[in-house]
């Protein structure tokens, strides 16, 4: 499994002032890291960075010690991200969905089938997996997102607010997959404003002012 690391990288969009400073930190396979601060501290920032998304305006960002580029380079390594917005295609299913994420990244369509049957069901999806996405609720877009995101069984796994619109019962689920991802040796990071999710995972790191601070490293 990789580590992915980010090294004195300043993260600015357009050309703008730097949203976020100097942020130097590691996320290691096998563990939870838990990003956290207030809505606009710059988690979703952050993450996207770590994704590829968003080039570092100074620093860099490392996989296995090699420089990231761009999304297409960062998915060719086993970068997952699961965005807060949910991502999914509202004209597919939610089977579909998955299907289509597996099969684009090199999976069979025997794999994806079983795949996307293996992480609907843990989520308490599998009754809806014909459904079109628009036809689900917030709280099961949001699982189908987290459930795509599983099925892709990425090195790295970037979670940004995958919990905001569960419940307490799913939220426990989704912290208790999370935990199994790191289980299986993924790199697991996971923003979030809960502090109570946060707690539940091994380190984490607080943004705040532009930067970036050590709770538990």
């Amino acid at each position: 499994m990789k580590t992915l690391t980010v090294d004195g990288a300043d993260f600015a969009y357009n050309g703008g002032p730097p949203v976020l400073r100097g942020v130097t930190i590691e996320a290691r396979p096998g563990e939870i890291l838990a990003v956290t601060g207030t809505s606009g501290a710059g988690k979703t920032t952050l993450l996207s960075g770590m994704a590829g998304l968003l080039s570092p305006a100074t620093g860099q960002v490392l996989v296995d010690g090699a420089k990231l580029g761009d999304r297409d380079h960062a998915v060719s390594l086993g970068v997952v991200l699961i965005p807060q917005d949910n991502g999914l295609a509202a004209i597919l299913t939610a089977a579909e969905n998955i299907s289509v994420a597996v099969i684009a990244t090199g999976g069979s369509p025997a794999d994806a089938r079983r795949r996307t049957a293996e992480s609907l069901e843990p989520l308490g999806l599998s009754g809806q997996a014909n459904q079109l996405i628009e036809e689900l609720s917030g709280g099961q877009q949001q699982r189908t997102a987290i459930a795509r995101g599983l099925a892709l069984r990425g090195d790295i796994l970037l979670a940004d607010e995958i919990t905001s619109e569960l419940d307490a019962a799913n939220r426990q689920r989704v912290m208790e997959l999370l935990r199994s991802e790191a289980g299986r040796g993924a790199a697991v990071v996971f923003a979030t404003h809960d502090p109570e999710a946060a707690a539940a995972c091994d380190r984490e790191l607080h943004l705040v002012d532009g930067e970036a601070v050590w709770v538990r490293e």
